[in-house]
């Protein structure tokens, strides 16, 4: 009788094991039928065995093996001999297991996607069978990946002294930010719990309990519209410090995305950049630049204003860009780029070029207005080269600008320039602390309430609030936000203040955050911190543009999981237990 299900994995056997009697479990990955021998990948999770079924030798069970399809679990008892044929593509590839006996442990049905790195099953019928995706080696070894950042988070983070402490998942709702997840209280009627968006103020608190240095790979909740790099639950590495400057919490935290690069992915990333909000925007167009590749903004309006051509000369700023190497584009190239520039998502009005042509000279779509001189200025003030195209938007200097980062950032992936495993790191720092909203005809936090204005521009709290810049950072890899901390807010009579520039009543904010006011007057450090996106940054360790590769049971694009079909609806009798009534 057997005591073991297996004496090894089917990532382990190599030819030191050759001769030794073996017992394997695991899954049929393919098989393949010779006539007088059957020969069978077994998978596990550690990887694959090539096992060996003798016609000569036992024909039954040559036979029997012929009968499972794929997926089906089995154990084998064999020999381990020396491969003929070897496969060096395979860690076991050198040997192969000779099959003596065969016990099938469960049977499956033909599963409706081929378990393979290129599978055949589309994303939609993938998540409804998610538990089989997980299965390819290829999605296994993102969560491999995932859970190696996770150990070397913590062993780090340990060695720094932080100290990992768990915060509930039932919060309280706050007006600010994304949309919360709500939870009914069936003991206390008519009231909700949230889901936290963050656990901000909780480890804000943790500092005022003299904890000092805290982390939490913690789960978020946020009921926002999604899209490749968005949840509506994630996790992320929540951290935060007490007697520490900004200085303080870069050093901390460049050093620790440096060791993950260095033990994952044998880079050293060097000392990291550092650029203002201001200069990201006016040469990015962006508050997260993708640095990998140039073509920054110049602006133009010196050389373009020159009362010949009303929509330039109207226009608030006119900027451009200039492609490398791109002057040979044909008229459907730039009708494409125009319609993408026009695009909602973008939202120019349209698009203006000069093509720098190899013999010197220049052809534009604006020179019937300019003379040839003013066209080869406009060129020389783009820093655009023979064979270079320039690329030019004009309108409003935000709209504009932001506009003209998203063109760039569609030339860099045109022109190959966003290789996602050349990686590019920033912080990008100085925000401004508060952003106008038309609409709603107030001033928003641009990171959240509590973050601390620059001590120099503290006085304009009130009478220039849009002024203010924040004591706030990002860091940024290959043009996405990871990660963005600040310096908080310590002191009850600023935090009162910034309410009152958020436009919050003293009893809003009373209401709202009296258990954090209440604990500023026991004695609370100065204190600042950071939370990284920890899905997001593993899939750009991994190299992908979506977090959901890197979940184990992701939501789709419509916040659904297909898999347990959720959300949906519930009994009559738990809500009439919660006091909820629908509407019908």
């Amino acid at each position: 009788m057997k005591t073991a299900y297996r004496t090894h994995t089917n990532g382990a056997l190599r030819l030191t094991d050759v001769g030794a009697a073996v017992t394997l479990c695991g899954w049929i990955q393919r098989s393949r039928d010779l006539g007088g021998m059957t020969f069978v990948d077994l998978r596990d999770r550690y990887g694959i065995t090539q096992l060996v079924f003798n016609m000569e030798t036992d024909a039954a069970l040559c036979g029997r093996i012929r009968e499972l399809g794929r997926e089906c679990v089995i154990q084998v008892d064999g020999k381990v001999l020396e491969r003929s044929n070897k496969n060096p593509k395979l860690p076991t590839g050198d040997i192969e297991v000779e099959v003596t006996r065969l016990e099938v442990l469960n049977r499956s049905k033909t599963p409706p996607f081929t378990i393979e790195d290129n599978t055949d099953g589309g994303d939609e019928l993938r998540m409804k069978y998610r538990y089989l995706d997980l299965r390819r080696a290829c999605v296994r070894a993102n969560m491999e990946m995932r859970h190696r950042l996770g150990i070397e988070i913590r062993n780090y983070m340990n060695t720094l002294g932080f100290m990992e402490v768990e915060t509930p998942f039932l919060v309280k709702s706050t007006p600010e930010g994304a949309r919360d997840f709500v939870v009914p209280s069936r003991m206390n009627e008519g009231e909700f719990y949230a889901l936290p968006q963050s656990p901000q103020t909780l480890k804000q608190l943790l500092m005022v309990s003299g904890f000092d240095r805290y982390f939490q790979l913690v789960r978020c909740f946020r009921d926002e519209d999604l899209r490749a790099d968005r949840q509506p639950e994630f996790t992320q590495l929540d951290c935060e410090m007490s007697f520490v400057t900004q200085e303080d919490v870069l050093s901390t935290f460049e050093g620790l995305i440096a060791h993950l690069f260095k033990k994952e992915k044998g880079i050293d990333i060097g000392p990291l950049p550092r650029m203002t909000w201001k200069e990201a925007m006016e040469n990015y167009g962006s508050d997260k630049p993708d640095i990998r590749f140039d073509m920054r903004f110049k602006p133009l309006n010196a050389v373009l204003k020159q009362g010949v051509f009303g929509v330039l000369d109207q226009a608030e700023w006119i900027g451009a860009i200039a492609v490398p190497g791109a002057a040979e584009y044909t008229r459907k190239q730039l009708d494409e780029l125009t319609d993408f520039v026009k695009r909602p998502q973008v939202g120019a009005s349209g698009l203006m070029y000069i093509k720098c042509l190899p013999d010197g000279t220049f052809k534009s779509s604006i020179d019937k207005y300019y003379t040839p001189e003013q066209i080869q200025a406009a060129a020389a003030a783009a820093e655009a080269k023979a064979g270079d195209l320039v690329l030019i938007l004009c309108g409003a200097t935000r709209k504009t600008q932001v506009a003209l980062g998203q063109l760039r950032l569609e030339m860099g992936s045109r022109l190959g320039l966003r290789d996602p495993q050349n990686y590019k790191l920033l912080w990008v720092v100085d925000f401004p602390l508060l952003e106008w909203d038309e609409e709603a005809q107030r001033f928003f936090a641009m990171h959240h309430p509590f973050t601390s204005p620059k001590p120099e521009d503290e006085a304009l709290l009130e009478s220039d609030p849009g002024a203010v810049r924040a004591n706030a950072y990002d860091m940024v890899i290959n043009g996405v936000e990871v990660g963005g901390g600040s310096i908080r807010i310590h002191d009850r009579d600023l935090q009162n203040r910034m309410f009152r520039a958020l436009g919050f009543s003293d009893e809003e904010a009373q209401l709202q955050f009296g258990f954090l006011m209440g604990a500023f007057e026991y004695g609370a450090p100065p204190h600042g911190g950071i939370a990284f996106g920890f899905d997001r940054l593993c899939s750009l360790f991994g190299g992908a543009e979506s977090i959901r590769d890197f979940i184990a049971f992701p939501k789709n694009n419509a916040g659904r999981d297909t898999m347990l079909d959720a959300p949906s609806t519930i009994a009559q009798a738990q809500l009439d237990e919660l006091k909820i009534k629908t509407v019908k």
